[in-house]
């Protein structure tokens, strides 16, 4: 195939995932069955968003631009991660334009989805299943690329380092209030924080604002998805880490659905979101830009609000230019 082939694949994959085919809603139903934490809500989510900004034609073209595809080609293997809805699909476009031959280990927590989009490519070119291959073992490629815990990542660089490899660790995003934001712009936020209950990368767990900062606006805004404390799950870690809180006098903040405490580790548990003072914006964002713990960046100036779980074919995970290491094996 050439890149003119794959791309139009893509492109008519993108269109296809719109349709209401029966068998693609029920490859949706089956995912959500097998992982709690993957409601129908967020399925539709991730599945728009990956239409949206990976599976349009001109965008393909538009990214594809910016690189100089290998005429060499080379067995790459991509160990991805399941934490959320078709995570993993980003890097599968990256090996799958570049032309290399793809061995993926898919998660078991999210092991439905994508190989059902790949058998649907392969019913419109056969030789979409000649370059991919879901393996339960990657062992002879050339390169790899691997995503996971900074635990696993010490496993990946024992098994994978001697060969090019891209080890990807724990990230998180932030975001930097002023104080100045609009009732749409806290409620545009709740979405950085809340969507995929706070799983992903790119999901907002700490906010950092100033000391006079008044919390009641905020808290106000979060309450647009108080609903998803009616997730077991969910709610076992708001109960958990609220009686924690309880028990050790942590002063905390509120609104039913999310737990505030203050902490300057950008990191938090599942149903509780940091926030820490600042005194001088620049100074902070400055601070944060030069963290190897973050993904991204919400506010004024920054990733609009709302936007963070809407990445583009040019935002790599732990910004590294997938697509570029891709090109130069």
């Amino acid at each position: 195939m050439n890149i003119e082939r794959r791309i139009d694949l893509l492109a008519n994959l993108g269109s296809w995932m719109q349709m209401n085919d029966i068998g693609w809603q029920e490859a949706k139903i089956r995912a959500a069955h097998k992982n709690a934490w993957f409601t129908d809500e967020h399925i539709e989510l991730a599945v728009a968003n990956i239409i949206n900004t990976f599976l349009r034609k001109e965008l393909l073209q538009q990214w594809v631009g910016n690189y100089t595809l290998p005429s060499a080609f080379k067995s790459v293997g991509i160990v991805m991660a399941g934490n959320l809805p078709l995570v993993g699909f980003h890097d599968f476009v990256c090996g799958f334009v570049s032309g290399h031959q793809l061995r993926l280990k898919l998660s078991s927590k999210d092991e439905v989805l994508l190989p059902y989009l790949l058998g649907k490519l392969g019913e419109w070119e056969p030789e979409v299943l000649e370059q991919v291959h879901i393996e339960e073992m990657l062992k002879g490629c050339d390169a790899y690329i691997a995503t996971g815990s900074n635990n696993t990542a010490r496993y990946f660089e024992q098994y994978f380092g001697k060969y090019p490899n891209i080890i990807r660790r724990n990230r998180t995003s932030v975001a930097v209030l002023d104080g100045t934001e609009t009732e749409a712009e806290l409620e545009a936020l709740a979405d950085d924080v809340y969507l995929y209950y706070g799983l992903g990368c790119r999901n907002v767990t700490q906010v950092c604002v100033p000391r006079d900062y008044n919390f009641e606006l905020l808290l106000k805004a979060f309450n647009r998805h108080n609903g998803y404390a009616d997730l077991n799950k969910y709610k076992n870690n708001y109960d958990y880490h609220l009686a924690i809180y309880l028990l050790n006098r942590v002063p905390y903040m509120s609104n039913e659905s999310i737990l505030m405490v203050e902490n300057n580790m950008p990191f938090s548990a599942v149903s509780v979101l940091h926030y820490r003072y600042y005194d001088d914006k620049q100074a902070i964002t400055e601070e944060l830009q030069n963290s190897p713990d973050i993904q991204a960046m919400i506010g004024h100036g920054l990733i609009p609000f709302g936007q963070s779980q809407k990445p583009s074919l040019s935002d790599y995970a732990d910004n590294v230019d997938t697509m570029a290491f891709l090109c130069g094996l």
